[in-house]
């Protein structure tokens, strides 16, 4: 009998990918950069409606980098709001339960089946943006349980290896989770003020250390010599609130032009997404 609480591989047989890693002479002398402007995030993929099961469900796809790197590929299932048990005391709000969890194979080092500190830190910024958006009174005493599965993430293996960027590729997981659970909540019949969107934003050095610094939008570490710092959004266009800010690098706190600029870029990457995720709603709805 299958266990059913693991992803299991697929039946018939496939070829094992192997890892051949390039000789640093070769990655020396081939370098990618960024093709897309400072302010342009890359193409998307969103559909909801993907769980027949779930009362809401959604899944999101983003391109790769086009440099050997993977793409980010999510899928978000939405269940309830259901009542609560009825020893749980009583709650005026309703309940929010968010769960983030890479698949096995989602990256180049194996996950485990059991959630490691960075899927639960990703859960908790979730909830957060999360929060500021549903209409919580509507539903006392009930619970609704958001589960985010990360069938693929975003990793390039060179430059992950070298820098030791993975908290950068967090943050890039984090806004798609913010987006993908936003179309499922949606999708679910849920009551929300306002569809609130995932954006990132970097500030971004290229072209050897004596070049000035630059703020991009949707960065991938590949493209650029060094990542200074980045902050990840999430924003409600309509009200213009942000109801989740993560910042992460090493800025002179004396320079607040800086921070500012870099969370207006992470306002603007979180726009486009919620164009996006406007417009699969429209066409779900029409």
């Amino acid at each position: 009998m299958a266990d059913r609480r693991r992803i299991n591989g697929p039946v018939g047989t496939t070829n094992p990918p192997i890892y051949d890693d390039a000789p640093e002479k070769q990655s020396e002398g081939f370098k990618v950069t960024r093709s897309r402007p400072a302010n342009v995030i890359r193409k998307m993929y969103l559909k909801t409606g993907v769980t027949p099961s779930a009362s809401g469900s959604a899944y999101l796809e983003i391109e790769s980098s086009g440099n050997g790197g993977s793409g980010l590929k999510l899928s978000c299932s939405v269940h309830g709001p259901r009542a609560l048990p009825r020893s749980t005391p009583f709650s005026p709000h309703i309940i929010l339960s968010t769960h983030v969890k890479f698949a096995p194979f989602a990256t180049k080092q194996r996950r485990g089946y059991i959630r490691d500190p960075i899927e639960r830190d990703l859960g908790t910024h979730l909830e957060t943006a999360l929060r500021g958006s549903i209409i919580a009174d509507r539903w006392p005493k009930s619970g609704v349980d958001i589960i985010i599965s990360i069938v693929e993430g975003e990793q390039d293996r060179e430059t992950s290896k070298a820098q030791g960027i993975e908290a950068w590729d967090t943050m890039n997981a984090l806004s798609g989770c913010i987006t993908v659970a936003s179309a499922a909540l949606a999708d679910a019949g849920i009551d929300c003020v306002d569809t609130v969107a995932g954006g990132v934003a970097a500030l971004v050095q290229d072209a050897g250390n004596d070049a000035a610094p630059s703020i991009v939008v949707d960065p991938i570490p590949s493209e650029h010599e060094k990542v200074l710092a980045a902050c990840c959004i999430a924003y409600l266009p309509t009200r213009q609130e942000v109801t989740n800010l993560w910042f992460k690098g090493d800025l002179p706190a004396s320079d607040m032009d800086v921070y500012t600029q870099l969370i207006e870029k992470g306002i603007q990457a979180s726009k486009s997404a919620n164009r996006v995720l406007v417009d699969c709603l429209n066409e779900t709805v029409g």
